[in-house]
């Protein structure tokens, strides 16, 4: 079994699609570099932290991207940015089956400014654009970096979430809120508190993910493949909708009412009906989707 966490960009790649099946567009022999690190004697990647291209997963045409997390934490900057934009533009006029992003990223890169802050911006309109024509986006987190900032809010835009219980989600790293506001409100440096409040179990509890998974790549290649068909079957749709809009903001406004005053995530899912919720971080993912059946916040 092959870790997703340990393995890089292009190691997951090259195990979570058909063989042989990945035709990368601009890739490092084209040396398409970031044009602000260089003044900043930043070191430079010659595919600027981001691997994108066509390929098959499960015999079906995609499109995908799979973000270096060991290249500044796989943060966004110009070019990554524009390259995630590009792919995005141009499922609309290829129409893959869907546009799968392997997310792995800090958010955006601080050195880049508003160049980084105004890429994140457009790839989430260039999501929301795909969705709109009918092109599933599909949202694979996994990686040691997690999916925090500008590239949390992307994959909370695409149609589903696949997360493995090492995974991270959130806006705002654990750093930033203690920075911001305080190591009362937020300590960093408490990992089982970290993980409790942004990781995998959690974000599956509270519906902001659909799969949660092993952390193997064959186990996020057989999610992604689920969710694709599942968009592809009858009814299902890709667009995001005023009534799918509605609905998260209903179940959004259920939440902050049913859990706004818990202080701890293991209370959320005392409130849930989780049993033994303080021996919730111990479970194997397979007991985990068990106990949860049923008492996810907004499953339908």
């Amino acid at each position: 079994m092959h870790s997703y966490q340990e393995a890089n960009a292009r190691e997951r790649l090259r195990q979570l699609l058909d063989e042989g099946s990945f035709d990368e567009f601009i890739g490092p022999a084209e040396r398409v570099v970031s044009p602000h690190l260089g003044q900043l004697n930043a070191p430079v990647a010659f595919d600027d932290g981001v691997a994108v291209g066509r390929a098959r997963l499960g015999g079906m045409p995609v499109f995908v991207a799979a973000q270096e997390g060991g290249f500044m934490g796989g943060a966004v900057g110009e070019v990554h940015g524009a390259k995630l934009t590009g792919l995005l533009r141009r499922a609309l006029d290829e129409r893959p089956h869907a546009v799968v992003l392997l997310i792995e990223s800090g958010g955006v890169r601080l050195h880049e400014a508003n160049a980084g802050l105004i890429a994140v911006a457009e790839v989430m309109r260039a999501v929301l654009d795909a969705r709109a024509a009918g092109i599933p986006v599909i949202a694979l987190v996994g990686g040691a970096n997690g999916a925090f900032g500008g590239m949390g809010i992307v994959a909370r835009c695409t149609n589903a979430v696949i997360m493995s219980e090492e995974a991270r989600l959130s806006m705002s790293g654990p750093e930033v809120i203690e920075t911001a506001n305080g190591v009362e409100e937020f300590d960093s440096r408490d990992r089982a508190l970290v993980w409790r409040t942004t990781g995998g179990k959690h974000r599956y509890l509270t519906g902001d993910c659909q799969a949660i998974v092993p952390d193997a790549i064959a186990a996020f290649r057989e999610a992604a493949i689920d969710a694709i068909r599942a968009t592809a079957a009858p009814g299902a749709g890709a667009e995001l909708t005023l009534e799918a809009l509605e609905q998260e903001q209903a179940m959004l406004s259920d939440r902050m009412a049913r859990f706004g005053a818990l202080s701890d995530p293991a209370d959320i899912w005392r409130e849930l009906g989780m049993p033994d919720p303080a021996n919730v971080a111990m479970l194997d993912i397979a007991p985990f989707i068990a106990a949860a059946a049923g008492r996810r916040a907004g499953a339908q």
